[in-house]
């Protein structure tokens, strides 16, 4: 068993009522690893403070610290796909990512991440996602290069004035009458705790859909993410009864199977533009990936 060569890393969340030890959060936001591995983890020192000190089973929960840990790596499952870099410079790295590849260290994906990989390229170990997209979705992801200017980047997504464009194919049985839907509700996490629901309350998701074209019983979208909540696109799809091709979480949960490289998710973020926080200029790209049409 190795470790992997760069840490993982977890914020606190602000909550009503915080939890008396970071051991105990770990334990439940995630159940999937086992509070045993968290414990031989601090044990062993492969959990870090923000200033890179161990933690220690009684060291306190406190919110919007974080805390970075080296995971184990076991037979890691490779990709064999290849991501692109499509713009960089000394404060932002633009690349386009393959379908099955994580934007970050995930469940048995540890070395074999989209940030991984960007890092050995670049020699660049400070090299942070700006957002993130799912595994099976591929497309555009933003890299912030530049300690220094990473918070007025990262406020591109915060303020929501960057402008974000995805494409979807989704099979269809006749024609939809109608061409555009705006949606907006509340997601939460599902009981299932990798999946994201609809539940009642203030809405914290929003997204504009349109129809372009359909052919052959597939229909073509765009869809305009205006939040960024967790699988949010393949969410609001599903919910106006349109499933996206190839996706086995929305709207049931399918049975877990091995990655199929010949039927990706048929989710592409495509288009990206914004002005440039350092330079003022106005900068748009967009992937070269292309749906199943």
């Amino acid at each position: 068993m190795g470790i992997a060569k760069h840490p993982s890393r977890v914020s606190l969340p602000l909550i009503d009522k915080p939890y008396p030890a970071i051991l105990e959060f770990l334990g439940q936001r995630f159940p999937n690893v086992g509070r045993a591995l968290w414990e031989e983890r601090i044990l062993t020192g492969k959990i870090l403070d923000d200033a890179g000190a161990p933690i220690t089973l009684e060291t306190p929960y406190v919110p919007q610290k974080r805390l970075f840990y080296y995971r184990e790596v076991v037979e890691e499952p490779q990709i064999p796909l290849e991501e692109k870099i499509l713009f960089q410079n000394d404060e932002l790295l633009v690349a386009c990512k393959p379908p099955f590849l994580p934007v970050t260290p995930s469940g048995p994906y540890v070395n074999e991440c989209l940030l991984n990989r960007l890092r050995r390229k670049t020699g660049n170990s400070s090299l942070v996602p700006l957002h993130r997209i799912d595994r099976e979705t591929s497309g555009l992801v933003l890299f912030s290069m530049n300690k220094e200017t990473r918070g007025l980047y990262g406020g591109l997504f915060l303020s929501g004035t960057i402008e974000k464009t995805y494409e979807a194919l989704s099979e269809v049985s006749f024609p939809p009458e109608r061409k555009d839907w705006t949606v907006e509700n509340r997601l939460v996490d599902d009981d299932i705790w990798f999946r994201s629901k609809v539940a009642p309350g203030l809405v914290n998701a929003k997204s504009r859909i349109k129809l372009m074209s359909c052919r052959d019983n597939k229909a073509h979208f765009l869809l305009y993410p205006i939040t960024g909540k967790k699988h949010q696109l393949r969410v609001h799809m599903s919910g106006l009864g349109f499933r996206i091709m190839h996706d086995r979480y929305y709207p049931e949960l399918l049975e877990k199977q091995e990655d199929d490289l010949n039927k990706p998710l048929q989710l592409i973020a495509r288009r990206v533009k914004f002005k440039d926080p350092v330079s003022g200029e106005i900068m748009e790209f967009e992937s070269d990936r292309r749906l199943l049409l």
